[in-house]
């Protein structure tokens, strides 16, 4: 390991001037009134079309995660670091009965386009988002929506119970619809920085938002850098090109383990998962799919692949939820009984080269992923390799092209990774996922029992009640064997020397904050 390391250092070293000139560089610059100004480099894998990531633009697919992130949007709730519901934007609420909800706002807040927050702007920006945004209409099932002077009364088609929740879902950031949304997907928020420049799949440029209401912004600018490759950030941060990066290798982090660097982590619901297609052919026996499911050593992927920077998965949800792991049972891993099962299903070595067949055809499977999230191009060749102890053949595609891919149905498998609870509900998963209508329901998979439960889970307002129909729900999901959980997340953020204030938080939403700070 430790010549693994250095040879690591070594690399960085003497590539360190060729990235200077692909990344922007310096600490500080000098502003047009001829000062100073605090500049700060961040480099980021996610910002991307390829993580459906184009613009920041909250109503546009997971853009709302780049308005939040990068401190452009805030939403009318937050959350606390123990996952607990706060009011942000707003200052209050009530429910009033079981379809209405009473919003009061803070006073005193301005959106970056100079506009003052007020119900009507609240009003005017979740009635545009519910209009082309399926996935949070979807969510909110507003019916309709008053505005009067800091008072937003919402009205809901049927108790939503988590409707606070989903308001601080990223798609929930407060944009001003009047200054509108521009040709690259910038809009004007209420965060402490606003977007002067967009790019999408390279980066963006922040300023300052000198009105921001809740603090002083510390940084006069802040370059946010996308950087695909793990190695590439590495090194940037080694030479001092970044001041800080998200989404470094895990295996790279023991570089930064010792002063100047700073590495804040936290537990999240980040789930790495994977989704049958139904259409396929060859998984159409349950036996298959369970053999699959069973062949698949998350332990050692966990522990080695991941160098212990998350949690073995058995379903959705974290144990450190009242609805997550330590209540379901996921398939353990067990080649043995997965052999058994192929055999059961008629899948058998017919030739001896170490593959099943059935009726003369091997079984064969297409596992598609995509390289954004350094640990799924890790993922699948860890299972290609233990399904073949199996006999199973996999073919990986892993691309940047995924979603079309998608759409085309040439695939059997697709593993990708999601934030199954951002929101501190369990909702949220079902609801995207696996739901007959749900807009991630990449395979096509229905239950009646699922719908039903979801049914009762969407107007029920009792915490404990709400937990029993989740645990319920999984259990549900990996007896269909349609879906399986291989790990969840341990998020970490890398800061330089001198910076402050960038703090991992375990719903995975909240990056560049007002208490950002660089003193170098």
């Amino acid at each position: 390991m430790q010549r693994k390391n250095g040879r690591r250092k070594k690399i960085a070293y003497v590539l360190c001037g060729i990235l200077a000139v692909v990344l922007f560089s310096g600490c500080q610059s000098t502003a047009a009134d001829g000062t100073d100004e605090k500049v700060f480099v961040y480099g980021d894998t996610t910002f991307n079309a390829e993580n459906d990531e184009s613009d920041v633009n909250p109503h546009n697919g997971y853009s709302g995660w780049a308005c939040i992130r990068y401190g452009i949007g805030e939403t009318l709730f937050h959350y606390s670091d123990s996952m607990e519901i706060e009011p942000w934007l707003a200052e209050s609420y009530e429910l009033v009965d079981d379809t209405t909800w009473r919003i009061t706002l803070h006073e005193g807040i301005s959106f970056t386009s100079g506009r003052t927050l007020d119900a009507e702007a609240v009003k005017e920006c979740l009635e545009d988002l519910i209009a082309v945004q399926d996935r949070a209409r979807g969510d909110l099932k507003i019916e309709s929506i008053e505005a009067d002077g800091l008072i937003v009364t919402i009205h809901t088609e049927q108790p939503v119970p988590a409707l606070l929740n989903y308001l601080s879902d990223p798609y929930g950031c407060i944009i001003d619809m009047q200054a509108g949304v521009t040709d690259d997907g910038n809009v004007a928020g209420t965060g402490p920085y606003r977007a002067v420049q967009v790019e999408t799949d390279q980066g963006l440029t922040l300023m300052k938002n000198d009105n921001y209401w809740n603090g002083t912004p510390k940084l006069d600018r802040i370059e946010v850098k996308t950087i695909r490759d793990g190695d590439t950030m590495t090194m940037a941060l080694q030479s001092g090109e970044l001041d800080a990066a998200y989404g470094l290798p895990y295996s790279n982090l023991i570089l930064f383990r010792d002063e100047p660097y700073t590495i804040s982590s936290a537990d999240t619901s980040r789930t790495f998962f994977g989704q049958f297609n139904g259409s396929s052919e060859v998984l159409q026996d349950d036996r298959v799919r369970e053999a699959v499911i069973g062949a698949i050593d998350r332990e050692g992927f966990v522990n080695t692949l991941m160098e212990g920077n998350g949690s073995v998965a058995e379903g959705p949800f974290p144990s450190y939820f009242a609805f997550g792991d330590s209540k379901v049972q996921e398939e353990s891993y067990d080649l043995e009984y997965s052999r058994e099962l192929l055999a059961e299903a008629g899948w058998t070595d017919e030739d001896g080269d170490g593959y099943v067949e059935k009726d003369g055809k091997r079984l064969t499977i297409c596992w598609l992923t995509y390289p954004s999230r350094q640990e799924l191009p890790l993922l699948a060749e860890s299972a290609q390799a233990s399904l073949k102890k199996i006999g199973i053949e996999v073919q990986i595609q892993c691309t940047a092209n995924h979603l079309e891919l998608l759409k085309k149905g040439n695939w059997d498998v697709y593993v990708s990774a999601f934030v199954s609870a951002p929101t501190g509900d369990p909702e949220y998963f079902f609801t995207t996922h696996c739901l007959q209508d749900s807009s991630k329901n990449r395979g096509g998979y229905y239950s009646e029992t699922l719908e039903m439960l979801e049914q009762q889970l969407s107007g029920e307002f009792d915490t404990e009640k709400r937990t029993e129909l989740a645990i319920e729900m999984t259990q549900t999901l990996l007896d269909d064997h349609m879906f399986f959980f291989v790990s969840h997340l341990k998020m970490s953020m890398v800061s330089g020397e001198g910076v402050t204030g960038l703090t991992a938080h375990p719903c995975d939403y909240y990056e560049i904050t007002v208490n950002l700070d660089k003193n170098k």
